[in-house]
């Protein structure tokens, strides 16, 4: 073993979720982990370690679990205001629409986000931040879609981008400027597309502030046409394509986004087999936010044999947002997964892992522990990886590692 290798985990149980292992969950027992610089440069069975570099840290695992750590593929983490009230009135007999004619909804949160700062966008951000990443997760992708301008949807990533400055945590941005017709352009929706597609999302591109693009392709919302403009603005400037799609209603979305080699569709409750099926041969995974089907008491579940059958890679997410998912736990998000689509535990933390970085476009560096992928990595005091699906609100980590350095929050 090389002398320049920096830190040394020794006797932990691996669950890699690398795809070559064949045992559940990829699981490697009593292993050692070999890290240089923030990437794993070796994994070798207990048994046969010699000749340990003596300049190597020497990290005794004690016989816990690691895992690669948690990605948190969809979440709308920057905003501002509150939407507590309309939870209240929602339950008090008050109908969605009613909500909105009174100023609630969507646009309440747009018009508090609008008025927010860059600094304030991101201290009201912090503790849901915190949130996720006392949990374990080491990746976040945080989208816009509140200011639904191009000063305040570039200020959104701005801040996005200044909590990934301030915290051991990799943030993925995604432009969600089309994720609602703003109240200037209720009657124009096509010239809101426009403004998209010919100034935000050069403005975003220039600088360096989205990572890709998302819409909101839906009814109540913008139609293919227009978000298939908006994935062509994207691949002009070298963005990702993300969408929601399938949420409400089957406006064949994922097989437009597809079409355009997305890396992520999101929501998919009404999701058909042709869907699936452009999915599969594009490789697109499917982000399940089981947040939002609990919170906004769905019915119709996401199509979850379909998905296995076509072999579609699943991501399982939070939806963080402060209207239909108020969610700031990703083990949650696992539990509901389980619980509400009847995945499996296996399942259910492959997508916060080896999928979650295949949603985000990072599926060649994060989420799985094998060599050469980047040390993002959790050690859990827990006897098998299902605790982690089947138990919330109890936190067994013991070490979260981001780049390969111990990074606890």
């Amino acid at each position: 073993m090389s002398e320049s290798v920096e830190r040394i985990w020794i006797n932990v149980n691996l669950a890699t979720f690398d795809r070559s292992e064949a045992a559940p969950y990829g699981a490697r027992l009593n292993q050692a982990i070999f890290v240089r610089g923030d990437q794993i440069v070796d994994i070798k069975a207990m048994e046969q370690l010699d000749n340990l570099p003596a300049s190597a840290e020497l990290i005794d695992g004690r016989g816990g679990w690691m895992t690669p750590g948690m990605i948190d593929a969809h979440t709308h983490l920057v905003f501002a205001g509150n939407r507590a009230r309309e939870f209240e009135l929602r339950l008090e007999g008050a109908s969605y629409q009613q909500i909105a004619q009174e100023g609630g909804g969507i646009l309440s949160t747009v018009k508090a986000t609008r008025a927010a700062t860059v600094d304030e966008l991101v201290e009201l951000a912090v503790p849901r931040l915190e949130a996720l990443m006392r949990e374990g997760v080491t990746s976040v992708e945080i989208k816009s879609g509140y200011g639904l301008n191009p000063e305040a949807e570039l200020n959104m990533l701005r801040a996005a981008r200044e909590l990934g400055r301030r915290y051991p945590v990799r943030v993925s941005t995604s432009l969600l400027a089309a994720h609602a017709i703003p109240p200037e352009y209720k009657d124009d929706s096509d010239a809101y597309i426009d403004l998209i597609c010919s100034e935000i999302i050069p403005a975003a591109a220039e600088e360096g502030l989205a990572d890709a693009v998302d819409v909101f392709c839906e009814t109540i919302a913008f139609s293919a046409n227009q978000c298939e403009r908006v994935f062509k603005a994207a691949k002009e400037h070298g963005l990702g394509i993300r969408a929601h799609v399938e949420q409400l209603s089957n406006q064949h979305g994922a097989a437009l986004a597809a079409r355009y080699d997305a890396w992520s569709v999101d929501h998919l409750e009404w999701l058909d087999e042709e869907g699936v099926e452009a999915m599969a041969k594009a490789g697109t995974v499917a982000t399940l936010l089981p947040g939002a089907f609990y919170f906004l008491r769905e019915t119709k579940l996401p199509p979850i044999e379909l998905l296995r059958k076509h072999k579609v890679p699943m991501a399982v997410a939070t939806d963080l947002n402060p209207g239909s998912s108020p969610l700031a736990s990703l083990r949650l998000a696992l539990n509901m997964a389980c619980t509400f689509f009847r995945m499996t535990p296996e399942e259910v933390l492959a997508g916060v892992t080896r999928h979650g970085a295949m949603a985000l476009g990072q599926g060649e560096e994060l989420g799985q522990i094998r060599p050469g992928m980047k040390a993002d990595l959790l050690l859990w005091d827990i006897e098998s990886p299902a605790e982690l699906a089947y138990q919330f609100g109890v936190n067994p980590i013991r070490q979260r590692i981001v780049g390969g350095e111990v990074a606890n929050v």
